[in-house]
């Protein structure tokens, strides 16, 4: 268990990976195909309601009474 670095709350909130892969810019070298496109487009479709869900739980327990 040496070198074991501690997460922060920085590290737990990092949405770069997620925000880069919405925001990529089409490859020219990478084959693409009808299956890949769709796969791509259903993980994209998955994240942001996922991403919706986590803000509407953190809004209606922020708002509770």
């Amino acid at each position: 268990m040496e070198n074991q670095k501690k997460n922060t709350l920085k590290d737990y909130f990092s949405f770069g990976e997620v925000l880069g892969y919405f925001f990529r810019k089409h490859d020219p070298n990478r084959k693409s195909t009808f299956n890949l496109r769709m796969m791509h487009g259903i993980n994209k479709i998955s994240m942001l309601m996922f991403l919706l869900g986590v803000i509407f739980l953190v809004i209606k327990l922020w708002t509770r009474e």
